[in-house]
């Protein structure tokens, strides 16, 4: 029997093909979810619980850095409490070493999920939109990306310049008040400055930051959301008023 184009059997090679490339997505997009090890809202977490140990040093990093205005020996005295702090339950600097390993995995964990998440983002649309409507949304939403680039290029140069003291004026271990004073002097402007844009992009980044966090842990309602984004700005404004009275104070000669 001959079986025309349009017959039994090119009907029957359609449903074979169909299935086979039926089977063939189906079974392609289980690997792909497997590819997927950490699922994405695991990566939320851990971007929110990083996110907060690294909050929790900023506020005592910005309380510390405010005993300038008590003198040289509060501030100097200050950095050498951190050093012999939890002694002798630990060694000399050991406290320290501590807050520097949790920090540096907080950062790296941190910045890792963010990475994956946003490469995930995209591979969702693979395709660009032609023309893309605008979308509501914080300066600080749109700007989260280069924001944390500037951040991390300065913890870079704020360790060499204040903690190594490789990039300070002074560069005297232990003199902290007047590797501050040197640091932010009014012949040393650049240094001022690059400090003030670096904390401001602090500022965008937490303010989105600490929102986002509490949207990780859960929803509520439309008064809620307000009442926290309210919150989230006023911390990231005193956050950044506390940072910025530093170096303006040494630069405009108030302490």
């Amino acid at each position: 029997m001959h079986w025309t184009a349009a017959g039994p059997g090119s009907r029957l090679c359609a449903v074979v093909t169909t299935v086979a490339r039926g089977a063939g997505t189906a079974g392609g997009a289980v690997p792909a979810r497997r590819r997927q090890r950490v699922p994405s809202v695991l990566l939320k977490y851990v971007m929110a619980v990083t996110g907060a140990i690294m909050l929790l040093y900023l506020v005592l990093h910005m309380i510390g850095n405010l005993k300038i205005f008590l003198g040289a020996a509060a501030l100097d005295d200050y950095s050498a409490w951190l050093r012999t702090m939890l002694e002798p339950a630990v060694p000399r600097t050991g406290a320290l070493w501590i807050i520097r390993v949790v920090l540096t995995v907080s950062v790296v964990a941190h910045i890792v999920s963010a990475i994956v998440l946003a490469r995930r983002a995209r591979a969702a649309r693979p395709v660009r939109y032609t023309h893309r409507q605008p979308v509501q949304g914080s300066y600080a939403a749109r700007t989260m990306r280069w924001g944390g680039v500037i951040i991390a290029l300065f913890v870079v140069y704020h360790l060499l310049d204040l903690t190594a003291g490789t990039l300070n004026p002074n560069g005297v271990h232990g003199a902290v008040y007047d590797n501050v004073a040197a640091d932010f002097a009014p012949s040393h402007w650049y240094a001022t400055l690059i400090y003030v844009i670096a904390v401001i992009a602090v500022g965008f980044h937490v303010r989105h930051g600490l929102w986002s966090g509490l949207q990780t842990f859960g929803r509520s309602s439309a008064a809620t959301q307000n009442a926290l984004k309210g919150f989230a700005l006023v911390f990231a404004v005193v956050l950044t008023v506390g940072f910025l009275s530093v170096p303006l104070a040494v630069t405009f000669g108030l302490v």
